[in-house]
């Protein structure tokens, strides 16, 4: 099974790519996996995108669309792989549809997990940090016993600077506009399949396996 995984922050995307991979048995490729990999083994094309993220620039598509490549052509991924964080753009898209086309492959499905908007922002949000031992919270899903204090240690939390509403909301803004042309892309190809990413995690994984039986 070749899969693609998609959803926006907050939505539990690494959650759900954990079960598909311990379940299925495929390898969780993801592009900073990737990145890491191949620079770690000094491949040339790992050694071109060092020195772009050295200079805090972003790696050029051919350089990434490359990595891909070799990644999608080792032996670990003849049964499948689940691609998580490419393709971030059409143009990244219609490229991985070159590599599989000439590895023989292609895309089974592109598992979309959907959640609305006011959830992601609850979830994204509501997560607070202890400032002496570093224990975290969320105040819907895992709350302190008494408000702003740890349990652990009686140490005062607080919201990271990335956490809060603005910058929360900005980010899934950006998210969205990258993602839609993508999803769009794949719904025409007729490859996007929508998971409902607001029930409880099991429910979730319960979807997406279902979906997945189809293709043993």
């Amino acid at each position: 099974m070749n899969l693609v995984l998609m959803g926006l922050p907050g939505a539990g995307k690494g959650t759900q790519a954990e079960k598909i991979v311990q379940k299925y048995g495929i390898p969780h490729i993801s592009t900073g996996d990737m990145f890491r990999a191949a620079i770690k083994d000094e491949t040339e094309l790992g050694l071109q995108a060092k020195s772009f993220m050295d200079k805090g620039e972003l790696v050029p598509d051919e350089v990434t669309i490359g990595i891909v490549r070799e990644r999608l052509s080792k032996g670990d991924c003849k049964k499948g792989f689940l691609l998580d964080g490419f393709p971030r753009t059409v143009a990244q898209a219609e490229a991985l549809e070159d590599i599989l086309t000439h590895l023989d492959k292609k895309i089974n499905y592109v598992i979309n997990i959907d959640v609305d908007n006011g959830i992601l922002m609850e979830r994204l949000t509501g997560r607070r940090i202890c400032k002496d031992c570093g224990a975290t919270y969320h105040l819907v899903f895992n709350p302190p016993a008494k408000d702003g204090v740890c349990d652990r240690c009686s140490g005062e939390l607080y919201q990271r600077a990335d956490d809060n509403e603005a910058t929360v909301k900005n980010r899934l803004d950006v998210n969205i506009k990258q993602t839609k042309p993508l999803l769009d892309f794949y719904e025409t190809k007729g490859y996007l399949r929508n998971i409902d990413g607001q029930q409880e995690i099991d429910k979730v994984f319960a979807d997406v396996d279902q979906l997945l039986e189809g293709l043993q």
